[in-house]
């Protein structure tokens, strides 16, 4: 359980690495307007698809895979055959901020699979949600690591 668990985390630490480079990159654009996209050079979008992709797969890495690796880890008792359960649980027990934000973060994700190319009031908002909800993202990965650190050490043991 121990390296499935840290090979979990080495991929969320490349997403969250990736992403944390883009949003430096962009930090001085955000919050955008709807005229700032037109505006962004052939770079910036690019950036900006690094954005998006290294937030929507730093999501879906630790919804799919690591929080529930940290219910395995912590040897959490009881099925948890929703996803709400699970959050509500991590929640319960310390490992996430919060199941609210955390859903909020999902939501986020789900929002990027929707193309918007010809409207961009609903890009720039998008866009703008997000950049905020990055920094929730990381630092609920960084919550994590510190949670999960004991238990970690505690399976080395072993």
């Amino acid at each position: 359980m121990t390296a499935a668990f840290e090979g979990t985390l080495d991929i969320c630490e490349r997403h969250a690495e990736r992403l944390r480079w883009a949003m430096s990159t962009l930090g001085d654009k955000f919050p955008l307007s709807p005229p700032d996209l037109g505006g962004l050079s052939d770079i910036d979008l690019a950036v900006v698809d690094q954005f998006i992709m290294r937030f929507s797969k730093l999501q879906d890495a630790m919804g799919a895979k690591l929080l529930p690796d940290v219910l395995e880890l912590t040897k959490e008792p009881g099925e948890f055959p929703a996803f709400i359960d699970k959050v509500n649980r991590l929640e319960k027990i310390g490992a996430i901020p919060s199941a609210f934000q955390w859903l909020q973060l999902r939501e986020m994700r789900n929002q990027f699979s929707h193309e918007y190319p010809d409207d961009p009031d609903i890009q720039a908002s998008l866009l703008n949600k997000a950049f905020r909800l990055a920094s929730a993202l990381l630092d609920t990965l960084e919550h994590i690591k510190a949670f999960s650190a004991p238990y970690l050490a505690d399976a080395r043991r072993r």
